[in-house]
């Protein structure tokens, strides 16, 4: 069993160096037309005021040097209580700026807050908006939304997407390449990972163990495990769909995970105890190696979805507790 750290207090000196670089000298022609799965949308000229909503999409124009004008506070893992993550923070204090206004969603979008915001465009390329929320959205700005799904952006497509909305495609493409070429160096220093089974399971209840509930193909989480060497088991495969990012079977069917080789979830011993004391859990060869890493509501609980700032942040610690597992 892995257990994640409970704390971290600074930043990987490879994001601030990520962070800071300069922006390149290419430039978009306007207006600008993106294609999205809720539509298309059009900028008409260069945004100067951008503001983002839902989970992560600030921390595109962060770290390509542009504070917006108002984004999502943190929900999970904000540890200091100020909407922040410490990744976001860091890039703030890195810029000599503070936080804007932060939106509360814990109700879903602040259309009110992002109005008051006053933003040229809205970035939200990894969300779960409607088709309601994007016609509401688009009477503020132009909003850019996901490519296919909700939830199931990746975090090359988010930097891709909210980039080009802010006609700095080519300094996201530049951004994209440097956290592959992280990702890759962790891959190498990590070689026990290559080839390995990974399943990141949502819903492992210890009161209830009637069903389990995972994270598909689609979605980031998991996508995260592919770029590291590792590789999803049988259950997952069949559930990846196209536009499905979980999935879940019922305890009679636990057989099917007996090709796993890592299994990372969110929660404490308890749920340990109860895994190795259930009849149909306890024999699963994971539980048996003891190949689980724990997460929790921290920042490296939250960094596990992979966001462009928080991958140099996590990257070698994650990789770390992956290998653990995997050596089990």
């Amino acid at each position: 069993m892995t257990w994640l750290p409970d704390r971290k207090t600074l930043c990987h000196t490879a994001l601030a160096a990520l962070c800071l670089a300069p922006p390149l000298a290419g430039a978009q022609q306007f207006p600008l037309e993106i294609e999205h799965a809720l539509g298309t949308t059009v900028v008409a000229e260069k945004p100067e005021r951008i503001a983002t909503v839902a989970w992560a999409n600030h921390e595109v124009p962060l770290a390509l040097g542009v504070v917006p004008v108002g984004f999502a506070a943190a929900n999970f893992g904000d540890e200091n209580g100020n909407g922040l993550l410490p990744w976001v923070n860091a890039q703030l204090e890195a810029l000599g700026t503070t936080a804007p206004p932060l939106f509360d969603e814990g109700d879903g979008i602040d259309f009110e807050a992002v109005a008051a915001s006053q933003p040229d465009v809205i970035l939200a390329a990894y969300s779960g908006l409607s088709q309601s929320d994007y016609a509401t959205l688009s009477q503020i700005a132009p909003i850019v939304a996901y490519p296919q799904g909700p939830w199931a952006t990746d975090w090359r497509d988010m930097i891709r997407l909210n980039s080009t909305g802010m006609g700095m495609a080519e300094e996201g493409q530049a951004l994209i390449e440097d956290i592959e070429a992280q990702i890759a160096d962790t891959a190498d220093n990590h070689p026990e990972l290559a080839g390995k089974t990974a399943m990141f399971v949502t819903h492992l209840d210890p009161t209830n163990l009637g069903r389990i509930a995972f994270y598909t193909d689609n979605d980031a989480r998991v996508r995260f495990f592919h770029d590291l060497g590792l590789v999803s088991p049988e259950v997952v495969k069949q559930n990846s769909t196209p536009g499905k990012f979980s999935g879940e079977i019922s305890a009679e069917l636990i057989d099917e995970l007996d090709d796993v080789d890592i299994l990372v979830t969110y929660g404490g011993q308890a749920l340990i105890d109860q895994l190795n004391a259930h009849p149909l859990t306890s024999r699963l060869p994971v539980v048996e190696r003891g190949a689980i890493v724990l997460l929790g509501n921290t920042p490296l609980g939250t960094a596990a979805n992979p966001t462009p700032m928080s991958i140099s942040w996590l990257l070698d610690d994650y990789a770390d507790l992956l290998s653990e597992a995997a050596r089990q």
